[in-house]
């Protein structure tokens, strides 16, 4: 897959795949500052790209209307509605499924964003090729993951069940070496990051790509605080991003000014190669 998309393979000592570029980057418009998860840099890139026309349409995790922090997939084509999916959801959300509705409507030029898992599975449409559901594809963004949650263990089980948190009072999960609950009200819960294991899904131990390798572009948080370790893989990656770094909508840092996030991805990289 390495040779389709870069037209080479990875050197050994590339513990995270290929690139052209890395940075730490967040964005500058305190809207999505507001609602982000770390730096923001997905979203205002999606939000470029539609306001633009360079894609018009994303497939994105967003929120069910029934179950507060419950992911699902959608296909959005506003950056009103891209706002409204931002942030992370620890639980899965297979939005792969969103790429039938994109084929239904005729969307003509498609971001996708999701799990290292997910973007292997577009890669993989894209190699044989299902024509029908990637013609459209644009670009892809791949989010960091170690793992994920099942919702009713780590949601409603232990947040709910165990800290005694009202699901609808949450602000934002976050993980940082730790899970962290913010409600509305500002108070913080921390559940061990060893507690919170038992509810991975079992799935999840057989993948072996912490970073989307195989993607466009990779971000994550990576034990950063309010910004995004951006990894632009692809000349499209690479292109898309410095077009909205031209409009001024991010504030950026070489990554060797935050050393210690460039060592979590490695050794975050490094553990989840050597699953088996």
């Amino acid at each position: 897959m390495e040779d389709f998309i870069f037209g080479k393979q990875r050197k050994p000592e590339k513990d995270f795949g290929i690139y052209r570029r890395i940075i730490v980057a967040r964005a500058k418009d305190k809207d999505i500052l507001r609602v982000c998860q770390d730096g923001g840099v997905v979203t205002a890139l999606l939000m470029f790209a539609l306001k633009n026309k360079i894609i018009d349409s994303a497939i994105l995790s967003g929120v069910s209307g029934d179950k507060p922090f419950y992911p699902v997939p959608r296909l959005v084509t506003t950056p009103k509605e891209v706002l409204e999916c931002a942030g992370t959801r620890y639980s899965y959300s297979p939005n792969l499924l969103a790429l039938q509705e994109a084929v239904d409507l005729k969307k003509g030029s498609l971001a996708f964003v999701g799990t290292p898992c997910q973007i292997q599975a577009i890669r993989k449409m894209q190699m044989l090729p299902l024509k029908k559901y990637v013609k459209a594809l644009n670009f892809s963004v791949g989010l960091m993951c170690t793992e994920s949650f099942t919702y009713d263990g780590l949601i409603e089980k232990h947040i709910q069940g165990t800290l005694g948190i009202d699901l609808h009072d949450i602000e934002k999960i976050n993980i940082k070496a730790k899970v962290l609950v913010t409600t509305k009200s500002g108070e913080e819960k921390i559940i061990p990051i060893k507690e919170a294991k038992q509810y991975a899904r079992k799935s999840c131990a057989l993948c072996t790509d912490f970073s989307a390798e195989l993607a466009d572009i990779s971000a994550g948080g990576v034990g950063l605080t309010g910004w995004t370790l951006t990894i632009l893989r692809t000349q499209k990656g690479e292109e898309i991003f410095e077009s909205a770094e031209r409009e001024n909508l991010f504030e950026t840092r070489p990554v060797e000014q935050e050393k210690g996030a460039l060592e979590t991805l490695i050794k975050l990289s490094r553990r989840k190669s050597t699953r088996s």
